[in-house]
C-alpha cells in the first residue's frame, strides 16, 4: 500500500510522480501529480497495480 508523499512511477515508465491523494471507491484510486518539461502541473489517476515506488527522489513537487 502506498503513502502520500511518496515518490512513485508506473511499471514501464520513466515519469516520477508524488501520491497527493487517493479515492478508495474507485479502481483508478491513487491521485499523483508531476511537473512536465514544460513546467506545467499534471495530475493522475492510477490503480495501485499500475504503479510501483521509485528509488529517485529527483521528482519536483508541485
Amino acid at each position: 500500500m502506498f503513502k502520500i508523499g511518496q515518490n512513485v512511477r508506473q511499471e514501464f515508465g520513466v515519469q516520477i510522480m508524488v501520491i497527493i491523494g487517493f479515492e478508495p471507491e474507485l479502481i483508478e484510486n491513487v491521485i499523483t501529480q508531476w511537473i512536465d518539461n514544460l513546467g506545467t502541473v499534471i495530475t493522475g489517476k492510477f490503480s495501485e497495480s499500475q504503479l510501483i515506488l521509485s528509488e529517485s527522489n529527483t521528482v519536483q513537487k508541485p
